[in-house]
């Protein structure tokens, strides 16, 4: 069953303010959102953690670094593309949205260390050992860090799984970055 990607005028009354909101901002309307708009919860939600994840202590980078993390493991192509076109724009070196893209090791240890740390807590459901978070821990992250990652897995986990269902396409925005190591 495949979704619409709303517009301001065909979505749900609750959701227009919102999708207006979003085109004013971004210059234009991600189909994701549209496809969100559905559920204007759902669209809510997603924005509002879009904004919390820039108030993370992590850079730019390592919170793309997070989304595109977890958008690979959840094999979610809309993500990649549209997270890779984010990553360029915050100063994401690329060689590591190349190596992120293929799901090969990054060329920076401490972003390797937060990549495979965001794609363990995907793989484990969240279930990853008290080791595995003191290695992460020695690779100079903190608690908090972790704990970010477990949000932005949770904010990824919403877009990745609706992009799933609803077969969203990639905006013309973001096709530079879909199906390529760039």
């Amino acid at each position: 069953m495949k979704f619409i990607a709303h517009t301001p005028e065909s979505a749900p009354v609750a959701a227009r303010g919102d999708l207006r909101a979003a085109e004013k901002a971004l210059g234009f309307l991600p189909n994701l959102l549209g496809v969100l708009a559905e559920a204007p919860i759902a669209l809510k939600a997603y924005m509002e953690l879009t904004g919390l994840l820039e108030r993370a202590s992590l850079s730019p980078v390592e919170q793309q670094l997070m989304m595109l993390s977890a958008s690979h493991e959840n094999g979610c192509e809309y993500c990649m593309a549209a997270h890779g076109s984010v990553a360029r724009t915050v100063g994401m070196p690329q060689p590591v949205l190349t190596a992120l893209r293929s799901g090969s090791a990054i060329p920076d240890s401490k972003l390797e260390a937060l990549s495979a740390f965001v794609t363990d807590v995907v793989r484990s459901r969240g279930r990853v050992s008290d080791a595995r978070i003191e290695e992460f821990l020695r690779a100079g992250y903190t608690r908090q860090n972790v704990l970010e990652v477990v949000f932005a897995v949770a904010m990824k986990t919403l877009s990745n799984y609706a992009n799933h269902i609803a077969e969203t396409p990639v905006d013309v925005e973001f096709e530079h970055h879909a199906g390529s190591n760039t």
